[in-house]
């Protein structure tokens, strides 16, 4: 049903003083359109865009879209059988989710339910300038880079993301879809240029995120704030620090390149030593 016909206008003493705050609250409820959040909340489609995107660091599609995956990966997360999960979710087409969905989950909708039953995923260990790495990588790219020194950790880490996939450890030297892979991390971590095949499995703004770090110069940093209006959601400042410490793909996606606006480091997943190290290296 249409949200114009389900819930009548506002009256002025009901309606909220912020904008903004009214449109978000109407996506929560349902699934207007942008000329439809117009009007309920008196803004011009072209301003109500603009300035969603930079309160919420998502225009009202993007929030809409992942409203709705997050909902699908809850109750797909809570046993719910596919097809039920994906209309209870608001997708009126099976279809168009696994198109659209496989994305952002990295892989089809029963797929991610399984916990990653089917995904076959490889990895290994790799000597680099910044110690071991484990590299893992799907059939789309590398999936993670995580740096340590316990391969245990590094281990439990990987199997804990996708409990029900195939996760095949390899050796690094003979295997030949992971070897080339490996080589590009390695040479990636010791400071040389090189595509590298990603596979980024994350919410639509922590791959904004994710995307607008790899387009950062070796030897340049930019603040949490900064990289946030870049973004055009000069407010989501705390967003992408949650997005780059959610980054599995050390270096590769690097976000030790972002910092704080007093110009100290901030937090790294990895540890503060291995961003400074890292960051002075680059600055050469």
């Amino acid at each position: 049903m249409n949200l114009m016909t389900r819930r009548p206008p506002l009256s002025s003493t009901d309606a909220p003083r912020d904008a903004l705050e009214q449109a978000r609250r109407l996506l929560d409820a349902g699934e207007p359109t942008l000329a439809e959040l117009a009007a309920r909340t008196g803004l011009s489609a072209s301003h109500l865009q603009r300035r969603f995107r930079a309160r919420y660091g998502l225009s009202p599609a993007e929030y809409l879209a992942q409203k709705k995956l997050g909902a699908l990966k809850s109750a797909l997360r809570d046993g719910r059988d596919v097809t039920t999960a994906l209309y209870d979710a608001g997708y009126g087409s099976p279809s168009r989710v696994y198109e659209q969905s496989s994305a952002k989950l990295g892989m089809t909708p029963a797929t991610y339910r399984a916990g990653g039953r089917g995904v076959e995923i490889r990895w290994a260990m790799v000597d680099t300038v910044l110690g071991k790495a484990l590299v893992a990588a799907t059939e789309r790219g590398i999936c993670a880079v995580e740096l340590g020194d316990d391969e245990a950790t590094l281990e439990q880490r990987l199997r804990g993301e996708f409990p029900q996939a195939r996760v095949e450890r390899v050796d690094a030297g003979s295997d030949d879809f992971l070897a080339p892979r490996l080589r590009a991390v390695a040479e990636r971590l010791a400071g040389r240029a090189g595509d590298v095949p990603v596979d980024l499995i994350g919410t639509s703004f922590q791959q904004r995120v994710w995307e607008a770090l790899m387009k950062i110069p070796a030897g340049d940093t930019v603040s949490y704030a900064g990289l946030a209006r870049q973004l055009g959601a000069p407010r989501a400042a705390r967003a992408v620090a949650s997005a780059c410490a959610h980054n599995r793909i050390a270096v590769v996606v690097p976000c030790h390149r972002v910092i704080r606006g007093d110009g100290s480091l901030g937090g790294y997943r990895w540890g503060l030593p291995r961003k400074q190290q890292l960051l002075e290296r680059e600055r050469g």
